[in-house]
Order: structure tokens, then sequence, then C-alpha cells
């Protein structure tokens, strides 16, 4: 039998760790140590950039309210302006108004739809020529300029641009009948969203600016255009290409409109030579609708104003009395890209 009252035997000491050993465990604690510090320093850097992205966010949305603001208070003014012509908070012809927010800075373009052509009337020769100024080869834009008659006319056989239309995937077949807003551009053959939106091109050499603006199709033609006179103030450098001033005659006016806008005919005589035969396609001022473009930024702790902008845009038409309002939105855009307001073309504002 065993005996139960022998001592239990005595455990057996630890071996003693060897170098290699402890190095091994500092090796790896030194390797965690890393992982973790490396598993800090991305979580820090992605809550920052959230964070800086849910500011910004919360940026933008601010300056689409200010924009909105400056667009309504714009519509405001224009229709006191008509009503009380004496207002001294409406100046006509406005090109712009500029409007101090505690907030930041709004400035909203004034472009009466008489600054450009329509494109439902607008001869193949005109739009041809608008073409050419925008940048586009002869060639593709005589192609052009048919391809957009050939949209907006009626006809009772199929066109080589219905053939065409017919091949895309999808298919679709055109109108033939007046364009009902200029978007429709985008699928007329030959029109691309560069040549309609207009983009970015790198300045003249001694420019301040590393990129300029260049105009798209859009700024340039509308469904409610003006057929033979256009304002001088707003309308493109193309289109007042295409209606006959030489380049030397829009460089002046351009120059002078960024100085000071026209606002008597005794303003514009001055040009009449260097216009030329397009002299007599110009006007001062528009109709009854306009398209206001509101650019927005935000006023910084320091007192300047933020790098961040926001557009919006509406068209309105002002209407006569006798109307339930004195005016009317055609077309509302809560984001517009791509645009120069008139204070980056150094121009003296109306306030």
């Amino acid at each position: 039998m065993r005996n139960t009252d022998s001592p239990a035997p005595s455990p057996r000491p630890p071996a003693p760790r060897t170098k290699s050993a402890r190095g091994t465990a500092l090796l790896a604690v030194l390797w965690l140590s890393a992982a973790l510090a490396t598993i800090a320093i991305s979580l820090a850097d992605t809550v920052r950039g959230e964070a800086e992205r849910s500011a910004t966010a919360v940026d933008g949305l601010r300056s689409q309210d200010l924009a909105v603001g400056g667009l309504r208070r714009a519509i405001l003014y224009m229709d006191w302006g008509r009503s009380h012509p004496d207002n001294l908070r409406f100046k006509p012809p406005v090109p712009f108004f500029a409007f101090d927010f505690p907030e930041g800075q709004t400035v909203v373009d004034v472009i009466p739809e008489t600054a450009k052509f329509n494109i439902n009337t607008a001869a193949p020769d005109d739009l041809f020529r608008l073409l050419v100024n925008l940048g586009v080869d002869p060639a593709r834009a005589l192609d052009i300029a048919a391809a957009i008659v050939d949209w907006r006319s009626a006809t009772p056989d199929l066109s080589p641009f219905d053939n065409f239309y017919a091949s895309q995937h999808p298919p679709y077949i055109a109108p033939h009948a007046r364009f009902q807003a200029v978007e429709e551009l985008l699928s007329v053959k030959g029109v691309t969203p560069d040549l309609f939106y207009g983009g970015w091109q790198p300045a003249p050499e001694g420019a301040a600016q590393h990129l300029s603006q260049r105009t798209g199709l859009r700024d340039c033609v509308s469904v409610f255009g003006a057929a033979n006179q256009f304002d001088v103030n707003t309308a493109a450098p193309a289109v007042l290409a295409a209606v006959g001033i030489p380049p030397e005659g829009v460089a002046a006016l351009v120059q002078q409109r960024r100085a000071q806008p026209f606002v008597t005919p005794a303003d514009l005589a001055p040009f009449a030579q260097i216009a030329g035969a397009g002299f007599a396609h110009l006007r001062i001022g528009g109709y009854t609708i306009f398209t206001l473009r509101s650019t927005a930024r935000l006023r910084l702790a320091n007192g300047q104003l933020s790098d961040l902008r926001r557009t919006v845009a509406a068209q309105v038409k002002f209407l006569p009395g006798g109307f339930d309002s004195s005016y009317h939105i055609l077309r509302w855009y809560d984001t517009v890209i791509g645009q120069d307001s008139s204070l980056a073309l150094g121009a003296a504002p109306y306030r």
C-alpha cells in the first residue's frame, strides 16, 4: 500500500531564462508597442480627418444659406427698384450686388437674358461664329450649328442626325421642336460637357492668376435670349465677337465695364468706332428676365474671408402690375460650379 504520510516531492525549480528568450520577449513588446502606436496614430488621423470634413460640410451649408440670402435680397432690391426708381439700393443697370453680412460676403451677378443668344431663333451663321469664338474647330462648329438647327426644327423625314441619335446607347430621338431648356444641348450631336459648361485654362502669360475661366456654351445661349441686341455690360466676350465686334473692340468694352458699367447711351457712344458694325447690336440692360448668380464666402474669426465658396442661381421674371406677385422664379439652381464672381474681375460693385 502507498504510504500517504510521506511528504510530497518538492516542485522542480524553474529553468533559468536565457539571454535569447529575454531578447525575444523584449522584441515582441517593442513590436506590440509599435503596432499600438501605429493604430493610435491612424485612429487620430481618421478622427481629425472626419472632424475636418464635418467642419467643411457645416461651412458649406452655412455658405449656401448665405448665398441664398444674398440672392433673395438682390431680388427684393430689383423689385423695389422697379416700383421706386429713386430707391438708392437699385441703380439700373446693375451688373452685380455686393452684400456684407456679419457672417460673410455675398456677390450676386445680375445677368439679363439679353446678354445671350436665343437658342431657338439664332441664325446658323450666328451659332457658327459663336462656337468658333468659344474655341471650337470651324469644321466641328459647322456640324454643331447644323445639329442645333436640326434639333429645334420640325421635319417630316428622318435626318442624318436622327440616325446618329438612334445609334447611341441608349438610343434617343430629337424632339424637332423648340428647346425647353439649354441643358438639352448636351444631347445634341457634337456638344460635349466641356463645351457646354466651360472650364479652366492657364491664364495668359503675365496674368496674376495661374488659371482663367473658359466660357461655356451655357453662358452664351438661353431659351429667353436676345435676337438682335445684347447687353454690353454682361454679354460674354464670345457673344460680343459673334455679333461682329473686332477683337480690339471686345477687349476695350470688357476693360471699360470692369472699371465702371455702362449706364447711359452716352457712356457707350465713344466705343462706336472701335466696335465697328457690331455696335448696332449692343444695348444697355435687359427686359424682364434675369439670371441671378449668388456666390457666398464666410467670414473667419480673424476677419478674413474663407476660400470656401458656394454658389446658387435663379432665373427670375419680373412681372408688370396686376399680377398676384411682382416676380416669378422660373428656375432655381442649388449648385452652380465654375463661375467667377464680379469682384474677382476687379469691378466696382453697387451696394
